[in-house]
């Protein structure tokens, strides 16, 4: 065999090699994988957090449209009745709760709501507090300190976190420049995009704000 016919093999079995690697690597529509405690390097929105382990609770608007309830933790449209996203809520009941609204088949109201959360749907096991009552007392302080970062920066920081989410969109609550860094809100986090975005971004760019909490 000569030397020419040898180095063409040897170079179409490195090309095969790196063919299966990457097909292996990135295999379409695999899920993002799942940690609850991802390790420094991860890159955001390569990892989600586990579900949360104890009871959490929620302030936002229930939403029930013929009886398919869900918990909106973003923004709400300004129509009559509201329109909104949400996570579906499973053991509502409107019996004793006040301060609803409703119009037709459509019922609503503002309220903090206790349960447990499991990923995709969160279960109601208390009764829910007007949010007008609600006291958010004892929940985690929120870290206020500004950071360095400017106006168009976090402009581009901001597109590239929608784009980092576009997997797994409905964690994705909202963002904002706030104090040169960028706030971010996401349905749940226990610490696993925070550690991310200050790993791929810094420590003072983003703020990872999880709409969930545990219930201590």
């Amino acid at each position: 065999m000569s030397r020419m016919h040898i180095r063409r093999s040897a170079v179409g079995l490195v090309l095969i090699g790196m063919l299966v690697v990457g097909a292996c690597a990135a295999q379409p529509g695999a899920p993002a994988p799942v940690s609850s405690d991802a390790p420094s390097g991860q890159s955001l929105g390569s990892l989600m957090p586990g579900p949360p382990d104890a009871t959490v609770i929620g302030t936002g608007t229930v939403m029930d449209i013929d009886g398919d309830v869900k918990l909106c933790l973003g923004g709400i449209a300004e129509s009559y009745p509201p329109q909104c996203s949400g996570i579906p809520v499973i053991g509502w009941s409107w019996h004793g709760v006040d301060g609803s609204e409703q119009v037709d088949d459509v019922r609503w109201g503002a309220y903090a709501v206790t349960g447990d959360y499991d990923g995709e749907a969160f279960t109601a096991t208390e009764a829910p507090t007007l949010l007008a009552l609600y006291d958010p007392r004892g929940l985690e302080e929120e870290d206020e300190h500004e950071g360095s970062r400017t106006d168009q920066e976090l402009q581009v920081l901001q597109d590239e976190i929608i784009t980092r989410f576009s997997s797994e969109p409905e964690m994705l609550l909202g963002s904002w420049p706030a104090g040169g860094r960028l706030v971010v809100d996401v349905v749940w986090d226990d610490g696993t995009l925070q550690r991310a975005a200050d790993d791929d971004f810094g420590a003072d760019a983003v703020v990872i704000r999880s709409a969930l909490r545990e219930v201590e």
